[in-house]
């Protein structure tokens, strides 16, 4: 299902905090918005200033915390020095991430029975979910059996620069 005006609904959740709707803001927001893949707080800076050319770096690192607080960015934890965000474009079920030891591309897996798993290990201490994760490393069978990886090609720029 997708979310009807997630733009509106950014500057909704600004006002709702007291935030003022910045260009700056706006440009963030729509970077991050409009990328289909994994970014990083880096590739978010980059394509943000191709809109605005005012952002700074400071500005990136300030807004995301409150996009992933308004919902409509996750921020995906691989185990890394830095983190990757994803923009939640459309409302789905429980995200888990395959990650490619290989190529390093992450995949989004949907994982229903995880909220399922979560309410339930939580409602025998009588408590509520607040966050979870599920993470799956892997290598490829093709790259072992001495082909190419499959994904190799559809590397994010940010794990070719992290490499």
């Amino acid at each position: 299902m997708a979310i009807e005006n997630p733009r509106e609904t950014f500057k909704e959740f600004l006002a709702s905090k007291g935030l003022r709707v910045t260009n700056q803001r706006l440009a963030i927001f729509d970077a991050a918005f409009n990328q289909h893949d994994h970014f990083t707080a880096e590739d978010l800076l980059e394509r943000a200033r191709a809109l605005d050319d005012s952002v700074s770096r400071a500005t990136v690192y300030r807004s995301l915390p409150i996009l992933t607080e308004s919902g409509l960015v996750r921020e995906v934890d691989v185990g890394r020095d830095y983190k990757y965000y994803m923009a939640n474009v459309r409302a789905r079920t429980f995200q888990a991430q395959l990650i490619c030891l290989d190529c390093e591309k992450i995949f989004e897996v949907d994982a229903p029975f995880m909220e399922w798993y979560g309410k339930t290990v939580c409602d025998k201490r009588d408590m509520e979910p607040e966050s979870q994760r599920l993470q799956v490393t892997a290598r490829c069978r093709a790259l072992a059996r001495g082909a190419r990886c499959p994904h190799a090609s559809t590397v994010t720029a940010s794990a070719t620069r992290q490499k």
